[in-house]
């Protein structure tokens, strides 16, 4: 059996050079469910160690992962689950109904599944995220970046020459080719996107919570009872033939499962991304000299954003199957632990004493972490970098001197600490 690293053992067989204190032995850290900007905090925290414990809504006690190279090898260990039974304080009744988080713990599909059935789930999907399937799209996406920098023209004129970025070409692309993936009609999206943003905020009520909830799976039910009675090619009734097969392939509550968490992670991620790379160019326009003048790509613009200001902050849930010791820290059996993608993607340990620094020319040692890592590596990440890199190359293309219309710490922060980017993108086109 190969060796775990040495930050990243079982509990009952401690690295002796190294001490292992309990959580409660570390302050608490609270993210805050307003969201706001966390890199600030993460630098605090990263500079106490890799692992922090935390206190999420409601007073239930979590940790989080920061660093790097913990977050990378507790990722992939084979110890720690996504399935909502290992979460103890839901299997002993203390997350109520509408608590902000429980359907990030509880939806049914391939982001709370483990082993074999993470596998079954991830392979219905998986064919319509291929390389090849992803490049056959690149015609239709630089399409519909092509109409909505038409769009964001027209919004600018008709408001002083000053238009929200993220509303008119940062949200509508990713969201619209989804909603096509999946076959979902046009009017379908407005409320697809309102109702995923509350699925993510943090700072929502529990009747708002649950509202949220139970009108996505309702629209989502009769999209499906739609698709039943009239399928077309596309990914919703290719899933819902895999449902009618029978057998074991996939049931209904894993369905609406799959379809929300493809809604959701299908353009939420992308959206974030494309406003961090937005607001990061223009507050470095060196570094948008470098891609001009050849030095780099906007493939490593995209790498780099996703690096340094990651579209996730901090993702739940993971659990210990059993006690943990991770960079000398115990995580006892059941806790929920928040993959600290913001985090580690600064974490100087890993990226050097630059990491905070936004370098489009960067050689990076070690790959990011903001796609995630070993079984549960983002399934439409070949997507999210297409759809980022020919919209930011059009978009500087079209606009060369766009800017941002307000200072950057104006911005309206995202209302989650899952979340990361702020919630309108004002520029001036130029």
């Amino acid at each position: 059996m190969p060796t775990l690293p040495a930050d990243l053992q079982d509990a009952d067989s401690p690295d002796p050079t190294r001490p292992a204190p309990a959580a409660k032995d570390r302050p608490a850290y609270r993210p805050d469910p307003a969201g706001g900007c966390p890199h600030a905090d993460n630098a605090r925290l990263l500079a106490r160690g890799a692992v922090t414990p935390v206190v999420l809504p409601g007073d239930i006690a979590g940790m989080a992962v920061l660093g790097h190279d913990a977050l990378r090898d507790f990722l992939a260990h084979p110890d720690v689950a996504k399935g909502a039974r290992h979460f103890t304080a839901l299997a002993e009744g203390r997350i109520p109904e509408g608590w902000p988080l429980r359907t990030f713990a509880t939806v049914p599909g391939m982001t709370t599944a483990d082993g074999a059935d993470h596998r079954r789930l991830r392979s219905l999907v998986s064919r319509a995220f291929t390389p090849r399937r992803i490049e056959a799209l690149r015609p239709r996406v630089a399409g519909v970046v092509a109409g909505l920098l038409d769009d964001l023209a027209a919004a600018a004129e008709a408001d002083g020459g000053v238009a929200d970025l993220r509303r008119h070409f940062a949200l509508p692309l990713p969201l619209r080719v989804i909603c096509e993936l999946l076959g979902l009609a046009a009017h379908h999206q407005a409320p697809l996107h309102r109702l995923s943003q509350q699925i993510v905020a943090t700072d929502i009520t529990p009747e708002r919570a649950l509202a949220a909830n139970r009108e996505l799976v309702a629209l989502l039910s009769a999209i499906v009872a739609d698709k039943t009675a009239t399928p077309g090619d596309d990914l919703t009734s290719a899933l819902i033939a895999a449902r009618d097969e029978g057998g074991d392939r996939l049931g209904q509550a894993e369905l609406i499962g799959t379809l929300l968490l493809l809604v959701i992670a299908g353009h939420e991620t992308t959206l974030n991304l494309l406003t961090n790379a937005v607001r990061a160019l223009c507050a470095h326009r060196e570094q948008l000299a470098h891609v001009r003048e050849g030095r780099a790509g906007w493939a490593e613009v995209v790498e780099e954003t996703l690096r340094w200001d990651s579209p996730v902050s901090y993702f739940p849930f993971r659990y210990p199957t059993r006690d943990l010791v991770v960079d000398g820290t115990v995580i006892p059996r059941g806790t929920p632990v928040l993959a600290g993608y913001s985090a580690a993607g600064r974490d100087p340990a890993a990226h050097g004493p630059d990491a905070g620094r936004f370098d489009v020319t960067r050689t990076p040692a070690v790959k990011h972490l903001s796609l995630g890592h070993g079984a549960h590596f983002c399934l439409g990440a070949p997507l999210a970098r297409l759809e980022a890199t020919l919209a930011l190359e059009a978009l500087f293309t079209r606009f060369p001197d766009l800017d941002l219309a307000v200072p950057e710490a104006e911005l309206p922060r995202h209302a989650s600490f899952v979340g990361s980017s702020v919630r309108t993108l004002p520029v001036r086109l130029g």
